[in-house]
């Protein structure tokens, strides 16, 4: 099926009613794997971080990262959820390249954390529940890359390799219950969840949580029902999805779809997808197995896991404020609307904005800049806004150069171009560039008398009380000085000279 035999997505929503489950894998930031003393640090050369117990060997024993254990009982709390008393791993079987055990280390009908739920604040303001199933620990597969081909997947790829370093990181796979009444915003509800959760698993501290180098992972479950019915339909499974748009597209996608695909008479199947970035549409992975298949057994090699309920309470009494709570408590410190603090959610500029008020700014001030000029280049080169070759620190001191009277806005800009461009910090690019506001009485005197020579009618109007056409001269003079002259000091000394009262 191509992009162009979906149906719209209105038409779809008109008789489907669309039902999702959200599977999300976090990689926890511990500094060894899950059940070795292997590092976890990413970046190293393929393979080198491996052992006999997270390459499968014969005989060698797993043992439990404490501090693995110690995160998933921190998320299950904050996702408001209820932690086992005991619980224990299991063994999911099946075969894949990247399995060098051919199992993997999972938690089936005892998760350490269950029956929890998210809060997640849509666009418009709306608060939407997402029902949580369970948080369960896992251990991460290793990694192919499949050479040869054109699509960088083992369709048309010539040979594979495979990095094991990956096999045994540290996972926690969040699911949520089915999410039922989202109806048409039920793509928006996948991307606001998502994006909770990040913040969330962020805040926490137990891991980065970076989407985009694969620390934090989303499969879209989905499956339509005729509308007026309550029987789930066949849901298919979008692996791996690594964006927040992209989760959005690959909901928004599939919904389309599979309305075409019942439309035609024709079944869904079951099934995992691929979902491709650069069209937003998703092809068809593997037959989806239930988990009978994986003919899951407990792990004979692991004692069970009883979190003592003392340290549980510890655990709770030391979360730190969580995303909601602290955007509300800082939505009031700034005095902004609901609609304008969505806006720096969604444009991902919550924390630069606190460490740029940290770091000395006024908080008006620092959200100017990043949600204006910085906002702007981040649309304009694709890069992220807190990608940006440019720091709290040194956006703070820009709005003191500001404050002080040594740069205007335009000014100011020019030093954050330049900044971004490597030439150094805001002071140094100052200094390359000669961006200080002139403001030597003399030279800005010198260079308004010019302007009124230059525009004798100009200044006749303004001597008959036209204080208005004073922007010409304004404009003159700042152009004189390659805007570097304090506009509003220039206006006065244009009325001073010409005898009219401002």
């Amino acid at each position: 099926m191509t992009v162009t035999d979906l149906v719209p997505y209105e038409d779809a929503l008109a008789t489907y009613d669309p039902v999702m489950g959200l599977e999300v894998h976090v990689e926890l930031g511990t500094k060894t794997k899950m059940f070795c003393g292997c590092s976890a640090e990413l970046g190293a050369e393929p393979n080198a971080q491996t052992c006999p117990t997270c390459l499968g060997m014969p005989g060698s024993l797993p043992v439990v990262n404490a501090i693995g254990v110690e995160s998933a009982i921190k998320i299950g709390l904050a996702l408001n959820c209820e932690i086992a008393e005991w619980c224990r791993f299991a063994r999911k079987n099946y075969f894949y390249p990247d399995m060098p055990k051919n199992f993997q280390t999972s938690q089936y009908d005892e998760p350490i954390a269950y029956n929890g739920y998210l809060d997640v604040q849509l666009e418009d303001g709306e608060i939407f529940r997402v029902q949580i199933e369970r948080a369960h620990m896992e251990e991460d597969t290793g990694k192919s890359l499949h050479v040869g081909g054109a699509t960088g997947r083992i369709h048309g790829a010539s040979h594979s390799l495979l990095d094991y370093n990956r096999a045994g990181i540290p996972l926690i796979e969040i699911v949520t219950k089915p999410i039922e009444g989202a109806g048409a915003r039920a793509p928006e509800v996948a991307k606001a969840y998502v994006a909770e959760l990040r913040e969330l698993i962020k805040a926490l501290g137990v891991s980065e949580a970076r989407m985009e180098q694969g620390q934090m992972r989303c499969d879209v479950n989905l499956s339509l029902r005729p509308n007026g019915t309550e029987t789930f339909g066949t849901r298919s499974e979008t692996k791996n999805v690594n964006s927040l748009r992209s989760v959005e597209r690959a909901a928004r996608y599939e919904i389309q779809r599979h309305a075409a695909v019942l439309n035609s008479g024709a079944k869904v199947v079951q099934e995992t997808r691929h979902f491709h970035e650069e069209d937003g549409s998703t092809t068809a992975g593997r037959i989806k197995d239930n988990a009978e298949d994986y003919r899951y057994f407990p792990e004979p090699d692991l004692v069970p896991v009883a979190p003592a309920r003392e340290w549980v309470e510890e655990l709770r009494k030391g979360l730190p404020e969580l995303p909601r709570v602290r955007r509300n408590r800082l939505r009031e410190e700034w005095g902004v609307s609901e609609f304008d603090m969505q806006s720096i959610l969604n444009a991902g500029a919550v924390d630069l904005i606190v460490a740029t008020t940290a770091a000395g700014a006024a908080s008006d001030q620092a959200r100017k800049w990043w949600m204006g000029e910085l906002a702007r280049q981040s649309n304009e080169t694709g890069v992220a806004l807190e990608e940006l070759a440019i720091t709290p620190a040194q956006v703070a001191r820009v709005t003191e150069l500001v404050a002080s009277g040594d740069l205007n806005d335009k000014l100011a800009r020019q030093v954050i171009e330049g900044v971004l461009a490597g030439e150094g910090d805001p002071d140094t690019v100052v200094e390359k560039r000669g961006l200080k506001v002139v403001s030597d009485e003399g030279a800005l005197g010198a260079a308004v008398d010019e302007a009124i020579a230059a525009n004798a009618a100009v200044a006749d109007k303004i001597r008959g009380g036209k204080i208005a056409a004073a922007g010409a001269l304004v404009g003159a003079v700042m152009k004189a000085t390659r805007g570097q002259a304090d506009a509003a000091r220039v206006r006065e000394l244009i009325l001073e000279k010409l005898g009219v009262e401002g």
